[in-house]
């Protein structure tokens, strides 16, 4: 595949998001289907010097706020970079339509970008990260267009496969599918629910702040383009295996609507963790599964003993496979 991105000519500058230590860049990477377009480069580098550097993607509705991961990461040796897709967080332009994509490799040149920022830097051994479709846009890319830069490949509860049950997710996806082809713009309705987010927020009794601007409580709607992107990526992935080490962590239940806030503030209450586990196993030639007992959607912002765990998995098996 040929990328067309485009390096910034400016300077990194403080991210006022994250605070002392982080720093940011904005790339203008070109237009697309609905005008320009730009994505966002934030790092935190590590305290001693280092080669080393891991590269996170974000999920759907969401942006890079996740602070103490990076801190775990730069405490660890490695440099910490994290990409803010094109019309997310701190990329989405006056106007834009925020998260509208009708092909997952659209991202890919947002990858490039912080590979290549990363290059620039002095990286020259980087971990890939991806969270939720963030994973499985991470997982395309090194299916699609593996890159000798990229060691290995950690995946946090990525979106491998729908959470839709029975008749609903055989035919219907197929059908929306097919209606993302011929007419990419029809609406398809988000569930109200917000008790996911609930778990997460500062606000409703959880532990975390961020934007809701960027990363709303409610899930907004998404369309048939993105319906039919999700499932191509989801499809493609049983046809191929990733070269790379994959490291897969997961919750070990899910929260549906109707569950008690207690059962949303220890589940996936996004994604079918066992359906996770089971797609994920036949991405890679060398795929490791971890279960984090009681751990959110996104893993890294569970209660503190919880993710702890989950960073001892990730830097045994880092350290385990000498990454």
């Amino acid at each position: 595949m040929t990328h067309h991105n485009r390096l910034s000519t400016g300077q990194w500058m403080p991210d006022d998001e994250m605070g002392h230590g982080f720093d940011m860049m904005i790339f203008d990477q070109g237009t697309d289907y609905s005008g320009p377009v730009r994505c966002s480069v934030i790092r935190r580098l590590s305290s001693t010097p280092s080669k080393k550097g891991s590269l996170y993607i974000h999920g759907f509705s969401d942006y890079f706020f996740q602070k103490e991961m990076a801190e775990q990461f730069a405490r660890h040796g490695y440099n910490f970079y994290a990409v803010d897709l094109r019309k997310y967080g701190r990329s989405l332009l006056p106007g834009q339509r925020p998260f509208e994509v009708r092909d997952l490799r659209e991202y890919f040149d947002d990858i490039q970008v912080g590979l290549a920022t990363m290059e620039r830097d002095g990286i020259e051994q980087i971990i890939l990260m991806g969270h939720s479709t963030g994973g499985l846009t991470s997982a395309l890319y090194m299916q699609t267009d593996p890159d000798r830069r990229i060691k290995g490949l950690i995946l946090n509860s990525p979106f491998l496969a729908w959470n839709i049950p029975g008749i609903k997710g055989v035919v219907g996806i197929p059908a929306l599918r097919s209606l993302g082809r011929l007419i990419p713009s029809i609406t398809v309705r988000n569930s109200p629910d917000e008790s996911y987010a609930h778990s997460l927020s500062a606000d409703h009794g959880g532990e975390w702040f961020y934007r809701k601007d960027w990363k709303p409580d409610r899930l907004p709607d998404v369309d048939t383009a993105w319906i039919r992107a999700i499932d191509i990526a989801q499809k493609a992935l049983r046809r191929g295996k990733i070269t790379v080490p994959v490291l897969i962590l997961h919750s070990d239940k899910s929260a549906y609507p109707g569950d008690s806030p207690e059962d949303f503030a220890k589940s996936d209450g996004v994604l079918n963790a066992k359906a996770i586990s089971k797609a994920g196993k036949k991405i890679g030639h060398d795929v490791t599964d971890v279960t984090v007992r009681d751990a959110l959607h996104d893993i890294v912002l569970s209660r503190p003993d919880v993710r702890a765990a989950a960073f001892k998995a990730i830097f045994d098996w880092l350290e385990a496979r000498n990454l």
